[in-house]
Protein backbone atom coordinates (compact mmCIF):
# COMPACT_ATOMS: atom_id res chain seq x y z
CA UNK A 1 0.00 0.00 0.00
CA UNK A 2 1.81 3.16 -0.73
CA UNK A 3 0.41 7.01 -1.24
CA UNK A 4 -1.60 9.12 0.24
CA UNK A 5 -1.20 8.08 3.83
CA UNK A 6 -3.66 5.43 2.70
CA UNK A 7 -2.65 2.88 5.39
CA UNK A 8 -4.68 4.87 8.26
CA UNK A 9 -7.39 2.31 7.08
CA UNK A 10 -5.72 0.11 8.73
CA UNK A 11 -4.90 1.60 12.18
CA UNK A 12 -8.50 1.54 14.81
CA UNK A 13 -9.50 4.86 14.51
CA UNK A 14 -12.86 5.91 15.10
CA UNK A 15 -14.73 4.52 12.13
CA UNK A 16 -13.07 1.05 13.10
CA UNK A 17 -14.99 -2.03 12.36
CA UNK A 18 -16.97 -3.47 15.21
CA UNK A 19 -17.78 -7.53 15.53
CA UNK A 20 -21.16 -8.26 14.22
CA UNK A 21 -21.67 -5.05 11.78
CA UNK A 22 -22.44 -4.59 8.42
CA UNK A 23 -19.90 -3.75 6.22
CA UNK A 24 -19.69 -2.36 2.34
CA UNK A 25 -16.37 -2.04 0.52
CA UNK A 26 -16.90 -0.09 -2.34
CA UNK A 27 -14.16 -0.95 -5.28
CA UNK A 28 -12.07 -3.95 -5.69
CA UNK A 29 -8.88 -2.80 -6.74
CA UNK A 30 -5.96 -3.40 -4.97
CA UNK A 31 -6.77 -1.43 -1.46
CA UNK A 32 -10.07 -2.73 -1.75
CA UNK A 33 -9.23 -6.53 -1.86
CA UNK A 34 -6.65 -5.61 1.21
CA UNK A 35 -9.16 -3.81 3.13
CA UNK A 36 -11.96 -6.70 2.68
CA UNK A 37 -8.90 -9.06 4.30
CA UNK A 38 -8.84 -6.90 6.77
CA UNK A 39 -12.31 -6.36 7.75
CA UNK A 40 -13.37 -10.23 7.22
CA UNK A 41 -11.30 -10.28 10.42
CA UNK A 42 -13.33 -8.41 12.64
CA UNK A 43 -16.41 -10.57 12.22
CA UNK A 44 -19.23 -8.62 10.60
CA UNK A 45 -22.29 -9.97 10.05
CA UNK A 46 -22.44 -9.06 6.57
CA UNK A 47 -18.93 -7.79 3.99
CA UNK A 48 -20.46 -6.33 0.90
CA UNK A 49 -17.92 -5.86 -1.91
CA UNK A 50 -19.50 -3.22 -4.49
CA UNK A 51 -17.90 -3.81 -7.52
CA UNK A 52 -18.56 -3.52 -11.25
CA UNK A 53 -15.44 -5.81 -13.07
CA UNK A 54 -17.17 -9.05 -12.52
CA UNK A 55 -13.34 -10.62 -11.89
CA UNK A 56 -12.18 -8.56 -9.26
CA UNK A 57 -16.08 -8.86 -7.74
CA UNK A 58 -15.05 -12.68 -7.77
CA UNK A 59 -11.63 -12.67 -6.33
CA UNK A 60 -13.26 -10.47 -3.17
CA UNK A 61 -15.21 -13.57 -2.16
CA UNK A 62 -11.70 -15.49 -1.10
CA UNK A 63 -10.62 -12.49 0.71
CA UNK A 64 -13.84 -12.34 2.74
CA UNK A 65 -16.78 -10.83 1.11
CA UNK A 66 -20.44 -12.55 1.85
CA UNK A 67 -21.50 -10.85 -1.12
CA UNK A 68 -20.51 -8.73 -4.08
CA UNK A 69 -22.73 -6.91 -6.42
CA UNK A 70 -21.99 -4.54 -9.31
CA UNK A 71 -22.71 -0.60 -8.91
CA UNK A 72 -26.22 -0.80 -10.45
CA UNK A 73 -27.74 -3.40 -8.57
CA UNK A 74 -27.44 -2.00 -5.24
CA UNK A 75 -30.84 -0.05 -4.72
CA UNK A 76 -32.51 -2.87 -2.56
CA UNK A 77 -29.41 -2.27 0.27
CA UNK A 78 -29.69 1.62 0.37
CA UNK A 79 -29.31 2.50 4.02
CA UNK A 80 -28.47 -0.75 5.24
CA UNK A 81 -24.86 -0.67 6.58
CA UNK A 82 -22.95 0.43 9.50
CA UNK A 83 -19.08 1.04 8.02
CA UNK A 84 -18.62 1.85 3.95
CA UNK A 85 -15.07 1.91 3.23
CA UNK A 86 -14.81 3.65 -0.32
CA UNK A 87 -11.59 2.33 -1.98
CA UNK A 88 -12.09 3.61 -5.96
CA UNK A 89 -11.69 6.67 -6.63
CA UNK A 90 -14.28 6.47 -9.55
CA UNK A 91 -16.34 9.72 -10.12
CA UNK A 92 -19.60 8.03 -7.93
CA UNK A 93 -17.84 6.23 -5.82
CA UNK A 94 -18.08 8.10 -2.85
CA UNK A 95 -21.90 8.82 -3.60
CA UNK A 96 -22.34 5.22 -3.46
CA UNK A 97 -21.05 5.00 -0.24
CA UNK A 98 -22.86 7.42 1.36
CA UNK A 99 -26.06 5.72 0.03
CA UNK A 100 -25.12 2.41 1.51
CA UNK A 101 -24.44 3.62 4.92
CA UNK A 102 -27.28 3.48 7.21
CA UNK A 103 -28.24 6.61 9.56
CA UNK A 104 -25.87 7.46 12.04
CA UNK A 105 -23.16 5.07 9.76
CA UNK A 106 -20.00 5.42 9.00
CA UNK A 107 -18.16 6.34 5.83
CA UNK A 108 -14.64 6.28 4.98
CA UNK A 109 -13.29 7.51 1.88
CA UNK A 110 -9.75 6.49 0.42
CA UNK A 111 -10.04 7.05 -3.53
CA UNK A 112 -9.36 10.20 -4.82
CA UNK A 113 -11.56 10.88 -8.11
CA UNK A 114 -10.48 12.89 -10.46
CA UNK A 115 -11.92 15.93 -12.01
CA UNK A 116 -15.62 15.89 -12.91
CA UNK A 117 -16.45 13.21 -9.84
CA UNK A 118 -20.43 14.03 -8.63
CA UNK A 119 -20.09 15.52 -5.16
CA UNK A 120 -21.82 14.05 -1.40
CA UNK A 121 -24.64 15.57 -0.54
CA UNK A 122 -23.98 17.57 2.53
CA UNK A 123 -27.87 18.33 3.67
CA UNK A 124 -28.24 14.39 3.09
CA UNK A 125 -25.24 13.55 5.75
CA UNK A 126 -26.51 16.00 8.45
CA UNK A 127 -30.15 14.72 8.09
CA UNK A 128 -29.04 11.04 7.86
CA UNK A 129 -26.55 12.01 10.90
CA UNK A 130 -23.24 10.20 8.44
CA UNK A 131 -19.87 10.63 10.44
CA UNK A 132 -17.31 10.90 7.13
CA UNK A 133 -13.79 9.77 7.35
CA UNK A 134 -10.98 10.23 5.45
CA UNK A 135 -7.14 8.76 5.52
CA UNK A 136 -4.97 11.33 4.32
CA UNK A 137 -2.12 12.43 6.83
CA UNK A 138 -1.66 9.47 8.62
CA UNK A 139 0.46 9.31 11.53
CA UNK A 140 3.52 7.19 12.32
CA UNK A 141 1.28 5.03 14.32
CA UNK A 142 -1.23 4.40 11.53
CA UNK A 143 1.69 2.71 9.28
CA UNK A 144 3.08 0.95 11.95
CA UNK A 145 0.02 -0.77 12.50
CA UNK A 146 -0.50 -1.80 8.88
CA UNK A 147 3.13 -2.92 9.01
CA UNK A 148 2.07 -4.91 11.83
CA UNK A 149 -0.72 -6.42 9.75
CA UNK A 150 1.11 -7.62 6.90
CA UNK A 151 4.04 -8.79 9.19
CA UNK A 152 1.20 -11.26 11.38
CA UNK A 153 -0.50 -12.56 7.88
CA UNK A 154 -3.74 -10.52 8.59
CA UNK A 155 -2.95 -9.16 5.31
CA UNK A 156 -2.12 -11.21 2.68
CA UNK A 157 -1.02 -9.75 -0.62
CA UNK A 158 0.43 -12.83 -2.45
CA UNK A 159 -3.18 -13.72 -4.46
CA UNK A 160 -2.82 -9.92 -6.04
CA UNK A 161 0.33 -10.45 -7.20
CA UNK A 162 -0.11 -12.06 -11.13
CA UNK A 163 3.30 -11.62 -12.61
CA UNK A 164 6.86 -12.07 -11.54
CA UNK A 165 9.76 -10.43 -13.55
CA UNK A 166 13.03 -9.83 -13.03
CA UNK A 167 14.32 -6.38 -11.95
CA UNK A 168 15.72 -6.12 -15.03
CA UNK A 169 12.29 -6.27 -17.14
CA UNK A 170 11.15 -3.45 -14.95
CA UNK A 171 9.91 -1.21 -18.27
CA UNK A 172 7.85 -4.46 -18.94
CA UNK A 173 6.20 -5.00 -15.85
CA UNK A 174 4.99 -0.88 -16.03
CA UNK A 175 3.72 -1.79 -19.77
CA UNK A 176 1.73 -4.74 -17.65
CA UNK A 177 0.61 -2.79 -15.03
CA UNK A 178 -0.95 0.32 -17.53
CA UNK A 179 -1.63 -1.93 -20.36
CA UNK A 180 -5.64 -2.39 -19.65
CA UNK A 181 -5.48 -6.44 -19.72
CA UNK A 182 -7.82 -7.17 -16.83
CA UNK A 183 -6.38 -10.48 -16.15
CA UNK A 184 -2.99 -8.18 -14.86
CA UNK A 185 -2.84 -7.18 -11.04
CA UNK A 186 0.39 -6.12 -9.09
CA UNK A 187 3.71 -7.32 -10.72
CA UNK A 188 6.54 -8.42 -8.25
CA UNK A 189 9.88 -7.65 -9.58
CA UNK A 190 12.79 -9.68 -8.26
CA UNK A 191 16.48 -8.86 -8.04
Amino acid sequence: MTGGGRAVLLERPAPAARPAERIAVVGAGTLGLLAVQFLAATSPAELLVVEPRTGRAEQAVPFGATEVRPPDELTALTGRYDLVVETAGAPRSAVCAVSLARGGGRVVLTGLPGAGAEGIDPLGLAMRQITVHTVFGAPPAAWAYAVRAFGTGLLNPAPLVTHELAWEEYADAVALVGGGDPGAGKVLLRP
